[in-house]
């Protein structure tokens, strides 16, 4: 029909993409479950891509050392805590209640993992710079201890996040510590304030119960220098060169 109007067709409409969303501790991958843990529940940076990466220098710095000295230092450290608590309570006995000689609660525990053969120790941020000054003042610069530090610049594989409340990601199928990942022997503890318990240098004016980095590194190396003689064995005998 002359003049009669022909509908024009009209394109479907594209469906509305939203935005991408940070998964939330429920959805997404494994890795994104972890990345959001960390970002979210720490407030630690993380480097883009997986598997996960800690950045160090921002809000810790890390103290790499062999697994077998790393244990061997803790232990140390806790029994010199219970020793240390046993004669503050002694003295405040003695002190009685007209003056107390406590001197303060024992230092909290820091973050520590495991990854294979290592241990990794979280400290201060800025304490990767102290070590190697730290090391010629407790005249342990001289010696191979396998002790090393990663700080500002650096990364660190991000350990399994622990099990515990809802909201924390599952384990990772695919990561198991046997076979070289990172997982958390003493985790941080989410809506506590980390930092406060990262061993750092005593100085005037600072303030808190952390250990002191230098006690923590003194015990380091000691532990990491009886590591590495014990893992070299027994000196060999040389052989008697023969005459005639």
């Amino acid at each position: 029909m002359v003049g009669a109007s022909h509908p024009v067709p009209v394109a479907p409409a594209s469906p509305v993409v939203p935005s991408p969303r940070r998964p939330t501790g429920n959805g997404g991958s494994a890795w994104e479950r972890t990345r959001c843990w960390y970002e979210s529940a720490l407030g630690w940076p993380t480097v883009p891509g997986d598997p996960v990466r800690l950045r160090t220098g921002v809000r810790f710095d890390v103290l790499d050392v062999p697994a077998g000295a790393g244990y061997a230092t803790l232990e140390r450290l806790d029994r010199m805590e219970r020793l240390d608590r046993t004669d503050r309570r002694d003295r405040s006995v003695c002190a009685g209640p007209a003056g107390r000689a406590d001197g303060g609660s024992p230092a909290p525990g820091f973050p520590v993992a495991v990854r294979g053969g290592r241990m990794l120790l979280l400290v201060a941020a800025g304490a990767a710079e102290e070590l190697p000054g730290l090391l010629e003042w407790l005249e342990w610069g001289s010696l191979a201890l396998g002790l090393t530090a990663l700080g500002a610049g650096g990364t660190m594989d991000a350990p399994l996040a622990p099990p515990g409340p809802a909201g924390l990601p599952p384990r990772p199928p695919e990561r198991d510590g046997l076979h070289g990942a990172a997982v958390w022997l003493r985790p941080p503890e989410p809506g506590h304030e980390v930092e406060s318990s990262l061993p750092a240098l005593s100085v005037p004016g600072r303030t808190g119960t952390a250990l002191d980095l230098a006690r923590l590194v003194h015990t380091l190396a000691t532990q990491c220098h009886r590591f590495r003689l014990t893992a070299s064995g027994p000196p060999r005998a040389r052989p008697v060169a023969r005459v005639g």
